[in-house]
């Protein structure tokens, strides 16, 4: 690494949230392509009682100039064929094949090195269901009801969020003062009526977009996969039930570049912990692991809070 690298913290981005978690690596990824994945590094530090993500690299030293980069790359996604081949992830498996050949072709004529990430992270149509779909990331949290739409949001938010809307996402602090569209992976995002003092569904949906849009970067790192039993998994996440489906996530105090934190989100131990494997995970520099609960509410799914492990 160059030895003129200027640390740039992102105080507003909280470790122990899932949407803290995603935003920070979103932000990460986008802009390891500007400025050099080899040089580009992140750590989480302790800030308050959660963690707060760092990045290094040596042209970070302008904050105004870092945000105007990351907002030109997250904008030029509107309108990306990955996103508007249909409003939710209820594709036919021939009709994602296609897709998923288009990006292959695009990424090896390097044309486009992202369609084929979030082709990855959308689904697989080596497995459908009974309706001839594919099956889909952990990740998806709705499918149109309540004309609440996966895809169509994503386009929405790649259109819709502003400079202004990454520099409260990052820098904060966070009032929640936004509408929809809202992704669902904010715990706040459940609005379930026990939980609040009024009816929800007078209750207009606010939310921090540029967190939500920052996250939908970070799909890539959490690519979908076949396994055995004639089933998938997603990066990061445990079952496939309603009831019993976990994200568990790592916080690490070392410097890493992209591809290792391509690995260390993959790692078994982090769902496996046991006294055996512990100093294994110290040993990479994990200081704190956090689990959140995705739940089925009717049509929609949401994130409780994470808890520690």
């Amino acid at each position: 690494m160059s030895t003129d690298c200027t640390d740039l913290c992102l105080p507003a981005l909280s470790g122990s949230s899932l949407l803290g978690f995603m935003a920070a690596l979103g932000t990460f990824r986008t802009l390891s392509e500007p400025f050099d994945s080899d040089n580009l590094r992140i750590k989480w530090i302790p800030m308050g009682s959660s963690y707060a993500p760092v990045l290094r690299g040596s042209a970070l030293e302008d904050r105004e100039a870092v945000l105007a980069t990351l907002h030109a790359a997250l904008s030029s996604f509107a309108g990306h064929y990955s996103i508007t081949i249909d409003k939710d992830l209820k594709i036919a498996r021939p009709a994602f094949r296609g897709l998923a050949n288009r990006a292959a072709t695009d990424f090896l004529a390097s044309d486009d090195q992202l369609a084929a990430a979030m082709a990855a992270a959308f689904g697989c149509d080596a497995i459908g269901n009974e309706d001839g779909q594919i099956e889909d990331t952990a990740f998806r949290t709705m499918s149109g009801a309540g004309h609440q739409h996966f895809l169509k949001f994503m386009d929405e938010l790649a259109r819709e969020t502003t400079l202004d809307h990454l520099r409260e996402a990052l820098f904060g602090p966070w009032l929640y003062r936004d509408p929809s569209p809202v992704m669902r992976w904010d715990s706040e995002d459940d609005r379930r009526y026990a939980l609040r003092w009024d009816e929800p569904s007078k209750d207009p949906v606010r939310t921090v977009r540029g967190a939500n849009r920052l996250a939908i970067a970070s799909l890539p790192l959490f690519p979908v996969v076949p396994v055995s039993g004639n089933s998938i998994a997603t990066t990061g996440f445990a079952g496939r039930g309603s009831r019993d489906t976990f994200i568990t996530w790592p916080i690490w105090t070392g410097w890493l570049n992209l591809d290792a934190v391509r690995s260390v989100l993959s790692l078994k131990e982090l769902h496996e912990r046991t006294e055996a494997n512990t100093p294994t995970v110290m040993a990479r520099g994990i200081c704190a692991i956090f689990r959140s609960q995705r739940i089925t509410l009717g049509k929609y799914r949401n994130f409780t809070p994470a808890e520690p492990l």
